[in-house]
């Protein structure tokens, strides 16, 4: 797509000066890789040593960055949020490709599911009995909904999503290729020396403008639900165990794997690799840093580190003594050797 400056500047709450609104830009690009008629963005200090060399055409920028050393014609777009604003012309400079709704007839559907208004179905999916799909939404090829299912509006499922029975999803959902949603959770009972499997009854409900990551797997609560709260994003090859309650608002990172239930308040960030164990409460706006164990419940606005986790503050100052022990050893040695040679 291709929008003048002036076109671009207004809808994206920024402002230029009249004399380059007629400069027309093509697309969107990081500040190291952009060329002539593209579009980037300057909005953290460590890339500022890329702007004199930039081949960008405008710059998204803030107030508090200098453009001194700015190639001569480079546009600068001044407003409050440059991230913001770059990301709105991203949507706006590459558009997602519009698809052709239909209901394929190579999709198998059940007879009394209810199908929304304009809908896609791609090929090879199905979809079982007592189901709805809201209104806009798409689902691709090779997907399954079981029985009793419910999909919002404007819902995006990719391919190869299987969604077991009882499930409930709010609208704007997203679920990439692979996910796995309402499996059987992980439980066993061990008697006369064998693992008796804990039958799984619940379901799972998935509220308003959640995206999960692709081969992501979210357990079914055992009797109850596993629930995630509106605005929450969950990254790719994440383990969800069963009646986990995830709040609002919630980022978890690649290859977290949460125990059985666990509750995860407003806010929180579980970066890559976390593991939580069962029965843990962490609060809200806490942050858990990459790689992390938890094996106890972490209070509200905590930034915690290490396994097992403690305050990140703790943990950098116990490494820090610890980088210093093969100086402190070489010392005790020297010492030693003193004390020794005055003793005979």
């Amino acid at each position: 797509m291709m929008l003048t400056l002036k076109e671009l500047a207004q809808l994206c709450d920024a402002e230029i000066q009249d004399e380059h609104s007629s400069l027309e830009i093509s697309a969107a690009a990081d500040i190291m890789n952009a060329e002539v008629s593209q579009v980037t963005v300057l909005s953290n200090a460590k890339y500022t040593k890329y702007l004199a060399n930039t081949k960008a055409s405008a710059c998204f920028i803030s107030s508090k960055f200098s453009t001194e050393g700015a190639p001569e014609g480079l546009v600068f777009l001044s407003c409050d949020d440059p991230e913001i604003s770059f990301l709105k012309a991203v949507n706006v400079l590459h558009p997602t490709p519009e698809i052709t709704r239909s209901i394929s007839k190579q999709s198998a559907i059940a007879d009394n599911v209810t199908l929304g208004k304009n809908i896609n179905i791609g090929a090879f999916s199905t979809i079982d009995e007592h189901s709805s799909i809201g209104d806009e939404t798409e689902i691709y090829p090779s997907v399954h909904i079981g029985r009793n299912v419910s999909v919002g509006k404007n819902c995006r499922i990719y391919p190869n999503v299987v969604i077991y029975d009882n499930t409930q999803l709010g609208n704007n959902v997203i679920i990439h290729s692979g996910a796995i949603i309402a499996a059987d959770g992980f439980g066993y009972k061990y008697r006369n020396n064998q693992h008796v499997k804990v039958p799984h009854v619940g379901n799972v409900i998935i509220a308003d403008h959640v995206e999960i990551g692709a081969n992501t797997c979210i357990d079914r609560g055992a009797l109850g639900s596993t629930t995630i709260g509106a605005g929450s994003k969950i990254d790719n090859l994440v383990q969800l165990g069963h009646n986990n309650q995830v709040g609002r608002n919630v980022i978890i990172c690649g290859q977290v794997g949460i125990s059985g239930s666990c509750t995860i308040g407003d806010g929180a960030v579980l970066a890559g690799g976390v593991g939580v164990a069962d029965h843990v409460n962490i609060g809200q706006q806490a942050v858990l840093m990459a790689r992390s164990g938890i094996a106890s419940d972490i209070k509200a606005g905590s930034q915690m580190f290490g396994s097992p986790a403690k305050d990140k503050k703790v943990v950098w100052r116990e490494l820090v003594a610890l980088s210093k022990l093969p100086e402190l050893f070489k010392k005790f040695k020297d010492l030693e050797s003193r004390l020794q040679k005055l003793e005979n």
